[in-house]
């Protein structure tokens, strides 16, 4: 049994907007009330406080009069702001993560329900505190005799309302395939694969960038503050939107195509945060969302029942001939072909790498071989 979330659009009318809204507001106030006291009393007491702690806090401030109208709201999403705070400091703590940010406005917002406050009664969605059920575009159903145990309502900077129902599926391996392939990541290219084919990079930011440019000047000309500066910070949103969008979208067909096709897929585990230090490259970097595309290739498989190998990063694939072994002293990244001067061979520089990722894969997970050019190479 697998949790699956379930995202949809849907469209609040003009009374659950405000609700949601004052829901939103209070749980980001609860939150940054909550981060703030955490933060003051680890400076000033070098004290650590914890979920159990700002809980009570939050009963204190429900009491206080200038901030009755958190009892106006279901204490749920409240409660699960604290949560949420929890595990950003168990991340911050772990090494994982920096340390948690105030939440701000302009942003957005989330509230998360679980079960005691929400109702999922004939396909539809009662939340706490609201009579009528939301208005949601069931763009695909879920599944057959499933009921959500968390329901958690978005709204972007865009201003797109969205709700993501949490159900627990049983979801079904793919039948055995005898396909396998390794993947070398890139910016011309996003993928090379160890067929020989080569997906190009949609540069999903860089189709975007004139558009984003204009509507980032007109913000810049409005005054802080004016309902025109606020409109103008919709459009900024709605592009990034469209962006994400369109990348995410690519991302997942791609991923899903390699997903079905392969049972064995084999990529290089990239430092992605040392690379965009890169200012040269760091644009191009974050617009290939590597780290997006190897986050869905890992989930998809361990859904589906297929392996998936991760490979050292020092693991040089592009400087290795596939055919002798021979590693090269220097390969710079202007050169996109070169010949091997062991045994002549002629190499394209990503399909060379996308094989050496896959034999290397073949090996680790078969036998855990280090793939390090200063160990027991391959």
């Amino acid at each position: 049994m697998t949790q699956k979330a379930f995202k949809y659009r849907f469209y609040p009318t003009p009374e659950q907007e405000t609700l949601l809204r004052r829901t939103m507001g209070c749980t980001r106030l609860v939150y940054n009330r909550a981060l703030a006291a955490r933060t003051q009393a680890w400076y000033e007491h070098q004290e650590r406080v914890g979920y159990a702690e700002t809980s009570a806090m939050l009963t204190t401030w429900k009491k206080a009069e200038d901030l009755q109208f958190l009892n106006e709201v279901s204490c749920v999403p409240l409660q699960q702001g604290l949560r949420h705070l929890q595990k950003a400091f168990s991340n911050f703590f772990a090494g994982r993560a920096q340390y948690p940010n105030f939440k701000k406005k302009h942003h957005g917002g989330s509230a998360e329900f679980t079960k005691s406050a929400f109702k999922f009664r004939d396909a539809q969605v009662f939340l706490a505190k609201d009579a009528e059920p939301l208005n949601i575009r069931w763009s695909r159903q879920l599944p057959q005799g499933s009921e959500p145990s968390t329901v958690t309502v978005r709204l972007s900077p865009a201003g797109r309302w969205t709700v993501s129902l949490l159900v627990d599926v049983e979801i079904e391996p793919l039948p055995a395939s005898p396909n396998q392939i390794g993947i070398d990541l890139g910016i011309t290219s996003l993928v090379a694969l160890s067929t020989g084919e080569k997906v190009a990079n949609p540069k999903s930011f860089a189709a975007k960038r004139r558009k984003l440019k204009r509507v980032q000047k007109a913000l810049s000309r409005k005054q802080k503050g004016s309902n025109n500066q606020h409109k103008a910070r919709i459009k900024v949103a709605r592009v990034y939107a469209e962006i994400s969008d369109s990348r995410h979208d690519f991302l997942h067909k791609l991923t899903t195509r390699l997903v079905r096709e392969n049972q064995t897929i084999a990529v290089e585990a990239l430092a992605v945060k040392n690379m965009v230090k890169n200012r040269k490259l760091a644009k191009s970097i974050s617009d290939a969302a590597w780290g997006e595309l190897v986050r869905q290739l890992e989930y998809k498989c361990d859904w589906y029942g297929r392996s998936f190998v991760k490979i050292d990063r020092w693991f040089p694939s592009s400087k290795r001939c596939g055919h002798c072994g021979h590693i090269v002293d220097k390969l710079p990244l202007d050169i996109r072909e070169w010949d091997c001067p062991s045994c002549g061979t002629h190499h394209d520089r990503d399909i060379n790498a996308a094989k050496n990722i896959l034999a290397a894969g073949l090996a680790v997970s078969v036998c855990g071989a280090n793939v390090r050019p200063d160990k027991h190479s391959l």
